[in-house]
């Protein structure tokens, strides 16, 4: 029976290798599409144990025929890539297309463009991994590594080409769990993606078509067995580095995060100016478990772009803010800042800290704005067509001078992050500075009850095990978290739910290994592979001559 099960699948590779045509790329679409399961919220894993045999058998169709040129060997390769990849984002990233019903009689038309044509730009990174794969196509398990260093190169170029989208990369699908989080402290979330394809691809090593078969039998299931106990191991090493640790708390800190659950249908509507800055008043008070008003809390935090005018600007509101906020306490908010400039006012999604008299103290201007929803690209030239992005800001908001590290009375200082800048692992520390913990400040309204957020929060946990930095995160719908530097929740407060959150700020840990030595460790690692590629290649090709 056992040896029955074998040959169905050996026959099932063969069989995948062999589609051509519309069937090549629809099971590479489908493949990709269900890989987004290894994503939050979901974590299954295991599911990409069968897709990346899938994309490896597919590649065995076009790579493995050394009757066909190296032109076609390549187009096909890519075509495959593309396809898994446009399955993956398309899947991972539909959530996007609620930001375009938001304000549905102006951007409604634009959502069927913006489901398919990010996706089917993301996919060209995965396309050039693939073709990238077929250069350093050998037999057995050497084609596996090769598929690792492609798809790893070309995730990491997705982070970092023009302003970089690092969403969602297949590293994630290893940090299922605190356990599992736990070795992003020693490779990256992109060291983790060539390990992640290494690993869950090699079960393509036992079932393959003959001509992709290499060496003796021995190899064939004795790399599978190593890669797959790579993934006991680390959940071993995370075991172990989370035994008997206990989140340790800077003392004489007390932090309420506000999370006011405000609808972005109706955060910029004129009418509702009012009512949105008395929710913020109400819900800083507390209540319920939070407790009442403001006694014992050192820090108030509220979530980017929280109010619907310029905070700076409104005497009235800073007014109303000082008289919420106790002597001693201090706000951190999200706001638009408004400067004035020789070509014209100059607008930026910025983090502003305010002392108990609403004192402006510092200030942080987001460095990574959102394509299509904080700027155009080409800004002029499609406003002059009648094009704007989703936040309807005439000529964009503007970026950020450089990243920089904040003070705030009373606190240790921290790296501000807003929105999607928390996904981006390098930069964080710049050189000659040391955060002691990370503020990201995010609306995810844009999104609605979708796994954006979930996506959204994982990232940020992975980052703290990066980084070895807690991270607070205020969002304005939610999920608005305390993570210490395990990547462990100490509180939350769900998606669509109105609160605050009362919580201690989590000390830091010492440097990572990643932050020590990370571009380091992401080097010597593909480095690594590419000599583990041609070992395996040259075995190969002696085993059978």
């Amino acid at each position: 029976m056992a040896a029955d099960g074998r040959q169905r699948i050996a026959s099932a590779a063969i069989a995948v290798g062999g589609l051509g045509g519309w069937r090549r790329l629809l099971l590479a679409i489908a493949a990709g599409a269900l890989s987004v399961l290894a994503m939050a919220p979901f974590h299954a894993w295991p599911v990409l144990l069968v897709t990346l045999p899938l994309l490896v058998w597919q590649l065995d169709g076009c790579c493995g025929k050394p009757s066909a040129s190296l032109r076609r060997r390549l187009l096909g390769a890519a075509l495959i890539g593309w396809g898994f990849g446009f399955g993956y984002f398309l899947a991972g990233l539909y959530w996007i297309g609620a930001a375009f019903l938001v304000e549905a009689d102006r951007f409604a038309w634009l959502l069927p463009a913006a489901v398919s044509l990010l996706p089917a730009g993301l996919a060209l990174f995965f396309a050039l991994g693939t073709t990238v794969a077929a250069l350093l196509w050998g037999r057995g398990p050497a084609r596996i590594v090769g598929l690792a260093i492609g798809l790893a190169l070309g995730e990491w170029l997705r982070g970092h080409i023009l302003t970089g989208f690092p969403w969602n990369a297949l590293g994630y699908a290893l940090t299922a769990g605190d356990a599992m989080m736990q070795w992003a402290s020693v490779f990256g979330i992109y060291g983790l993606t060539l390990i992640a394809v290494a690993t869950l691809a090699s079960p393509a090593a036992l079932f393959c078509a003959p001509a992709a078969r290499a060496g003796r039998r021995s190899l064939r299931l004795g790399f599978p067995a190593v890669m797959l106990a790579l993934l006991a191991g680390a959940w071993a090493f995370g075991q172990a580095r989370l035994h008997g640790v206990q989140p340790a708390e800077v003392a004489g800190v007390r932090l309420r995060i506000v999370q006011p659950n405000i609808p972005q249908a109706e955060k910029w509507q004129p009418e509702n100016r009012n009512w949105i800055f008395r929710r913020y008043l109400d819900v800083s008070r507390g209540s319920g478990d939070a407790g009442q008003d403001l006694a014992g809390v050192t820090h108030l935090i509220w979530p980017e772009s929280a109010l619907p005018f310029l905070l700076a600007d409104s005497r009235e509101a800073l007014a109303a803010i000082a008289r919420l906020l106790p002597a001693g306490t201090a706000l951190m908010t999200g706001a638009a800042r408004a400067e004035a400039a020789p070509d014209r006012t100059r607008v930026y999604n910025s983090l502003f800290v305010m002392d108990a008299e609403a004192e402006i103290r510092a200030t942080y201007d987001k460095i990574r704005l959102v394509p299509f929803g904080e700027y155009l690209p080409l800004q002029a030239t499609l406003e002059a067509i009648g094009l704007e992005q989703l936040t309807r800001q005439r000529g964009g908001f503007s970026v950020g001078a450089r990243p920089r590290l904040l003070d705030a009375p009373g606190l240790p200082p921290f790296a501000p992050l807003i929105c999607y800048e928390i996904i981006f692992p390098h930069g964080i520390r710049q050189p000659g500075t040391a955060p002691r913990w990370l503020l990201n400040l995010t609306n995810d309204a844009w999104f609605g009850t979708s796994t954006g957020p979930y996506q959204h929060l994982h990232q940020a946990r992975v980052r703290a095990v990066e980084q070895g930095l807690p991270v607070v995160r205020a969002a304005n719908t939610g999920i608005s978290a305390v993570i210490d530097p395990y990547g462990r929740i100490l509180a939350r407060l769900p998606l669509n739910r109105m609160g605050a959150l009362d919580s201690p700020l989590p000390r830091p840990m010492g440097a990572t290994p990643f932050v020590r030595w990370g571009r380091a460790v992401e080097i010597a690692l593909l480095l690594f592979a590419a000599g583990l590629c041609l070992s395996l290649h040259r075995y190969g090709a002696f085993r059978t001559r």
